[in-house]
């Protein structure tokens, strides 16, 4: 006798975007220096028919939100927590720039982990090539 197959969130997820026939969801990741570059992979994705998900914030620029440094660090947290969420949705991640940090490595690995495609913009920063 077989066991049944466990359905995963994941794996629901995927099949209510191929029902509802669903353009390609690219997650775009990469260092926050790099937001004009991320903002140009917007419009290029989307005028390739794809969704896109980015980052929506600069902690590096100034603005009243993250001026507390205590306050900007529980956000940092928090986003990057979104952020998995969004790579988790994609169907495959476009990492911009040609530096990788740390955050950016470990996102990588999260969407690999996941199985996700991996594009990059500069594809000699790629931590596995």
């Amino acid at each position: 006798m077989s066991s049944p197959q466990v359905i995963t969130p994941a794996d629901k997820l995927a099949e209510a975007k191929k029902q509802l026939n669903f353009p390609r969801i690219v997650a775009i990741c990469g260092s926050t220096r790099f937001m004009a570059e991320m903002a140009a992979a917007d419009v290029r994705e989307t005028k390739a028919g794809r969704i896109v998900v980015k980052p929506g914030c600069d902690l590096k620029s100034p603005h009243e939100f993250w001026s507390d440094p205590v306050e900007a660090e529980a956000l940092k947290t928090q986003l990057d927590e979104l952020h998995r969420s969004k790579i988790l949705l994609a169907d495959e991640v476009l990492v911009v720039g040609d530096y990788l940090g740390d955050s950016t490595k470990s996102e990588v690995a999260y969407a690999r982990s996941l199985g996700r495609p991996v594009r990059f913009t500069h594809p000699e920063v790629d931590p596995d090539a």
